[in-house]
């Protein structure tokens, strides 16, 4: 269950999303695995919600928006999830990035994503670097850490797509990894069993990450829970 914190008041907010889609999902298949997973309450937010013609260039500000809601739904802050538009101005507003991206189709990546949820909200990222794709897996158990000490949804980019990690099955004894994949990319209506059912949502083995390009994770730290 959500912790909502003594002075923390949530507005009432159209356009509800689907919560915690990973819930009912089969096990990653991998032998002698622990999940470590998101704690609480997150939306899914994807490509063409609430009007936006994102497609092809929003999966960034997407995976930033279900943060948000992980944030808010927590109590940890209380504005509303920002929109994509508020997210170009509060990057550009640091010098980031130039002026010409608010209101643009440019992409950006989880570095802005961190220097927004700073800007807009107050909260603090820690950012983890790996120089490959395939070198995620040896992550394994720092990411564990993240979802066993603080829980939140973790915006992922590289290769010119964002995803949203929300948890991984890691093997101590091998280091081998399963990540639970939340995927800003989808187009479709809010229909929980397609989702599911095409893996939207779904655990993915770390060849899901291209070998020949960097990543970038943007991991929230709530002040809570440092």
């Amino acid at each position: 269950a959500p912790v909502f914190r003594k002075g923390m008041h949530l507005q009432p907010r159209a356009n509800l999303k689907l919560v915690n889609v990973h819930e009912g999902l089969p096990a990653s298949g991998l032998r002698g695995g622990k999940v470590h997973c998101v704690k609480g309450l997150y939306e899914y937010f994807h490509y063409l919600q609430d009007r936006e013609e994102d497609e092809g260039w929003g999966c960034a500000y997407r995976s930033m928006q279900t943060v948000c809601s992980w944030l808010r739904l927590q109590g940890h802050v209380s504005r509303n999830v920002p929109t994509i538009l508020e997210i170009q101005e509060a990057v550009a507003a640091t010098g980031m990035r130039k002026k010409t991206l608010v209101g643009s189709r440019e992409w950006i990546g989880a570095v802005e994503v961190s220097t927004a949820l700073d800007q807009l909200l107050g909260i603090e990222c820690s950012i983890m670097m790996v120089s490959s794709g395939h070198d995620l897996e040896t992550k394994g158990r720092e990411l564990a850490a993240h979802f066993d000490n603080v829980g939140s949804p973790i915006t992922l980019g590289g290769g010119v797509l964002a995803y949203t990690v929300i948890g991984v099955d890691y093997n101590e004894q091998s280091g081998e990894c399963r990540f639970l994949i939340l995927d800003p990319h989808y187009t479709g209506k809010d229909v929980l069993k397609t989702i599911q059912s095409k893996k939207w949502v779904g655990w993915h083995p770390v060849t899901l990450f291209r070998k020949d390009s960097f990543y970038n994770l943007a991991m929230p730290r709530p002040k809570q829970c440092i």
